[in-house]
C-alpha cells in the first residue's frame, strides 16, 4: 500500500512538472511579432465595457473633453477602479482650465510615476463618499474625502464653493454625482 501511494505520488510529481514545462515552450514556427508577448491588458471593473447601464462617475470623466488632464491623472494614479465602484461617489472634477491655472509644470510631475502616491492623495481628495445635490451641499460645514482629510464648504452669495471652488455643472453616474469645478483641491495637510 505504502509503494503504490509512493508511486501514485511520483507519477502526480512527473505530470505537473511536464505539464508545467510544455507550457512555457514557445515555438519558432510563426514570425516574431506572434513571438512577441503583447503589454498585459489593464484589468478590473473599469475596463469592463457596459453599453446598458447608466455611466459611472470615471466614464462621465472619460467622456468629456473638458476633462482629459483628470483623466490622464486618474490613470497615471492607476485609481480607475476606485471610481466604478458602487458609491455613491461624489467627485468633483476639475476641467483642463483649471489644472491649466495650477503653477507651470505642476502637472507635468505631479505625472511622473515617483509622484504616484502624491498625486493620488490629491485626486482622492476630489472624492467624497454620498451623493449630494448642490443645493444639500449648502448644509454641510466640511466634507470628509476620500484621501481621510477634509474639504472646507461655504456658501457665499447663494453658492457653495468646496475648498474655494465653484461648482458650475452636476452631471448624476450610476454610481454617485459628477460635480464639475472651476478649481483644483489640493489637500491642506
Amino acid at each position: 500500500m505504502k509503494t503504490l501511494k509512493q508511486t501514485v505520488l511520483t507519477l502526480l510529481c512527473i505530470i505537473t512538472f511536464t505539464a508545467c514545462k510544455n507550457e512555457n515552450k514557445v515555438t519558432s514556427t510563426g514570425s516574431l511579432s506572434e513571438q512577441v508577448t503583447p503589454p498585459a491588458e489593464k484589468t478590473g471593473q473599469a475596463f469592463i465595457k457596459d453599453d446598458e447601464g447608466k455611466p459611472t462617475v470615471l466614464h462621465i470623466a472619460i467622456d468629456s473633453k473638458d476633462h482629459t488632464t483628470l483623466v490622464a491623472a486618474v490613470q497615471a494614479a492607476e485609481l480607475e477602479n476606485a471610481l466604478v465602484n458602487t458609491g455613491p461617489l461624489m467627485v468633483f472634477a476639475p476641467t483642463n482650465k483649471a489644472f491649466a491655472a495650477l503653477p507651470e509644470g505642476t502637472v507635468e510631475n505631479l505625472l511622473k510615476p515617483e509622484n504616484k502616491e502624491a498625486l493620488a492623495n490629491i485626486l482622492k481628495y476630489h472624492v467624497t463618499p454620498g451623493n449630494y445635490s448642490k443645493e444639500f451641499l449648502k448644509k454641510f460645514k466640511k466634507l470628509g474625502q476620500a484621501n481621510n482629510g477634509y474639504v472646507k464648504v461655504e456658501v457665499v452669495d447663494g453658492e457653495p464653493l468646496i475648498g474655494g471652488a465653484k461648482i458650475i455643472a452636476s452631471i448624476p453616474a450610476g454610481n454617485g454625482i459628477v460635480h464639475v469645478i472651476d478649481k483644483v483641491l489640493l489637500p491642506t495637510e
